[in-house]
């Protein structure tokens, strides 16, 4: 599986640029590639600036709307942020069409932050036309949720994410909806707070892109998860996790008995609810209409019996979904399960962004009303006030 990752506004640029980190990662570890290329793209030059791993040139850093904005942003005005995408779609577009491998592009992934401006307002718009211009490949964004503190303190990002998640969830293919809020570690600076969460945001994807472009058949798994599985399972709302658990190191005896496979069961298991537990967004499995997910462990540490037992337990926590698993033979010391699940029905979050907005467009408007009432007051008041703009001496 390849991606082209594009990013918007500075959390969507930073997200690629460690998409961009974790392709160098599969090419110097694995020797394979998982993205066919990375591009962010901004209207503040300085957010551009501060990426590590994306090409430094001006097709793979685009500044768009510099006319408008002077490369200094749009105000976290996400109408603002839709107007440039329309009026420099066609810069972005071109841009992709300069991938040398292009054609091994198996999906599109877009992403942004919903509470802000450049991405909110860019990413429907940009989906659109990707969309159009490229019917054969699926398109998905990913929608970075704003904190809990920015949406008790700024009603404007509540506003940009209900907009942005009505857009896209009309134009994309799927929506993967990540909450930064379930990612923050409290001891962490803010910086390595961020570094870390967009690390964490990208790390279950490694494994999944990886497993389909493998080349050495001892890593290639009895059941692959390829590009035909992946692309059946996104559709509409979507959330994915991750589930890591330390191998006991008898486990690598050759005495293979049924306690071993007990052991093997459990830890599976652990590892399976520590992705429900890690999902990207806090939403009821049981509302999953596909999910899917993929076992990386030693070899010899994998057998039917595991990936049976993996499979009943996620049917009973998402009963109505059709669910396809793979398994990947790479991980040396641990068992881990990348778990993504899709069409959801039953997303509260959204529903809250949708039900504040609205409230948010009633008080806007109302707020408005008061001032310009209070403006028209203080102009009524100013007539007999004279002007000392007439510049021929009169006083009073």
């Amino acid at each position: 599986m390849k991606l082209l990752v594009l990013g918007f506004g500075q959390c969507g640029g930073r997200l690629a640029d460690e998409f961009a980190r974790l392709n160098k990662r599969a090419r110097s570890h694995r020797g394979i590639e998982i993205l066919t290329g990375a591009f962010a793209v901004d209207t503040d030059v300085t957010d551009l600036g501060g990426l590590a791993t994306i090409g430094s040139d001006y097709q793979h850093r685009m500044l768009i709307g510099g006319r408008k904005t002077g490369g200094h942003g749009v105000g976290k005005i996400n109408e603002v942020g839709a107007v440039v995408a329309r009026e420099d779609a066609d810069k972005v577009v071109d841009a992709i069409r300069t991938v040398r491998r292009l054609y091994e592009t198996d999906a599109f992934l877009l992403i942004g932050s919903s509470g802000g401006g450049t991405g909110s307002g860019c990413l429907p718009i940009i989906t659109r036309h990707i969309k159009e211009r490229f019917r054969d490949k699926p398109v998905w964004d990913l929608i970075v949720l704003p904190f809990e503190h920015e949406e008790a303190t700024e009603e404007r990002a509540v506003y940009n994410s209900a907009t942005c998640l009505k857009s896209v969830s009309s134009v994309a293919d799927a929506v993967f909806l990540v909450d930064n809020q379930r990612y923050v570690r409290k001891a962490l600076s803010l910086r390595n707070n961020m570094n870390q969460i967009n690390s964490l945001i990208v790390e279950p994807f490694y494994n999944l892109l990886c497993a389909g472009e493998e080349k050495k058949a001892k890593w290639i798994g009895a059941k692959t998860l390829d590009t035909g599985d992946i692309v059946e399972t996104m559709t509409g709302w979507t959330v994915f996790g991750r589930g890591e658990e330390s191998l006991p190191r008898f486990s690598f005896s050759f005495r293979r008995d049924f306690r071993k496979k007990g052991v093997q069961t459990h830890i599976g298991v652990q590892a399976m609810d520590e992705a429900l537990t890690e999902l990207s967004l806090k939403c009821d499995p049981a509302s999953s209409g596909r999910a899917l997910y993929l076992i990386s462990a030693p070899a010899k540490e994998m057998n039917m019996d595991l990936v049976k037992e993996l499979g009943d337990y996620l049917k009973d926590v998402a009963p109505e979904a059709i669910i396809r698993n793979g398994d990947y033979p790479r991980e040396k010391t641990s068992l881990d399960i990348t778990l993504v699940m899709s069409e959801l029905s039953e997303v509260e979050k959204i529903k809250g962004y949708y039900s504040h907005s609205t409230q948010f467009k009633r008080s806007a408007k109302k707020r408005r009303a008061e001032v310009d009432s209070k403006l028209k007051e203080l102009e009524q008041l100013s007539k007999e006030v004279p002007l000392l703009l007439h510049g021929d001496g009169r006083h009073s």
